[in-house]
């Protein structure tokens, strides 16, 4: 009860604004390299052998590194409700893609190897192309088009009107989002095959990946570069009760030119997040180039976290930023459950996220090591 007094409702939906960003992150550096990898899979592997090698290389903990995706949902879902509504609800046909390829992954996964048929192999093989490519490039997608603002409305009874399409999406901004996403997982994938494989395989990674640094940081400038000139921002403009119950339409919000940059101008430190990406993949590049297997992995961990976290940084406190009227756009302040919601869900966070990270670093250690023909050939049946 004196921590439940202690952590305000201002407190409260700070903490957990950090924690959905820690999540989302989370998802994206452990999952992350699953999806470049599948993104390469028929690229990088020249026969089935090596194609087996590199699908077992995630075979054993991409079911657990997906948790973190599910988790995020849930806290989407249970901490922040009208984001909850409006995103899943307005990117329903993405969502529903994005969703048919994840469960695409598992099917491939198990039944590839079922068959000695070239012919089936090679269509599954196709199967986890198709879901590692099409989630990272729609994850990326929708980023930029929430960054752009999302066409959303509430009423005065505060319902959801949505008036976009799914082919409003796929606009220039957001398809260079799209494409950022995919290059930053395969540099991080390739970062991660060069810790499991060795010789022809692990030497394509590499150049792959080296191919995908430079190529992040490309798109990462270019994206600034287009919000600096091209995309507006959002910026609210009335003063906010922190700790008021959550209403989204109790503020006033515009919308202006460099209004993402504003917050790195208030509190200059904030650079380094941008700073951090940048450098990341060009460390991530340099490591690949030199095979510094265990540094190289860490290097573009932290250029996937710092460009993620760059977006959260430059839009807060807003996290869904609507196009239609923007005083309906959600921030951390109107857009939350309530005290009570959050608090009970922090003490059970505070309980649950060790334990998942202590068996998933468990989960590591035990399977840690290089994957080879010696692997895929053991009797035991475990190699996918």
């Amino acid at each position: 009860m004196i921590l439940h007094q202690l952590l305000d409702y201002e407190t409260l939906r700070l903490i957990w604004w950090v924690l959905l960003g820690t999540l989302l992150i989370g998802f994206a550096i452990t999952d992350g390299f699953d999806l470049g990898i599948g993104a390469m899979l028929p690229f990088i592997a020249k026969n089935d052998m090596e194609r087996r090698v590199v699908i077992n290389t995630i075979g054993p903990i991409w079911e657990g590194n997906q948790v973190w995706l599910i988790v995020g949902g849930g806290v989407i879902f249970a901490a922040w409700p009208p984001l909850y509504a409006v995103s899943f609800s307005g990117f329903y046909l993405a969502m529903f893609v994005i969703l048919a390829s994840l469960i695409i992954r598992p099917v491939a996964f198990k039944y590839r190897s079922k068959r000695e048929s070239a012919t089936w192999r090679s269509a599954w093989d196709w199967a986890l192309f198709i879901g590692g490519f099409v989630p990272a490039l729609i994850f990326g997608v929708a980023v930029g088009n929430v960054i752009q603002g999302v066409p959303f409305r509430f009423n005065n009874e505060l319902r959801i009107f949505y008036e976009g399409s799914f082919f409003a999406l796929l606009n220039p901004f957001a398809l260079l989002c799209g494409v950022l996403s995919v290059a930053m997982l395969v540099m991080h994938g390739s970062a991660w095959l060069m810790i499991k494989t060795s010789g022809p395989i692990a030497d394509r990674a590499r150049r792959y990946g080296m191919n995908a640094a430079l190529l992040s940081i490309a798109l990462f400038a270019l994206a600034g570069l287009f919000l600096w000139i091209g995309i507006d921002g959002y910026r609210i403009t009335s003063i906010l009760d922190k700790a008021a119950p959550s209403n989204p339409l109790m503020k006033t919000v515009i919308v202006e030119p460099g209004a993402w940059f504003a917050n790195y101008s208030a509190q200059p430190l904030l650079l380094l997040v941008p700073v951090f990406a940048v450098l990341g993949a060009i460390a991530a590049y340099f490591g690949l180039s030199a095979q510094r297997e265990g540094s190289t992995i860490f290097l573009s961990a932290l250029s996937v976290a710092s460009i993620i976290a760059t977006v959260g940084i430059s839009m807060f406190p807003i996290i869904l930023p609507s196009s239609l009227d923007p005083a309906s756009s959600l921030t951390v302040w109107d857009a939350s459950s309530s005290h009570m919601t959050l608090f009970i869900m922090l003490v059970v966070s505070i309980i649950f996220i060790p334990l998942i990270v202590a068996y998933t670093s468990w989960v590591y250690k035990v399977l840690w090591g290089k994957v080879d023909e010696a692997t895929i050939s053991d009797k035991s049946g475990h190699a996918y």
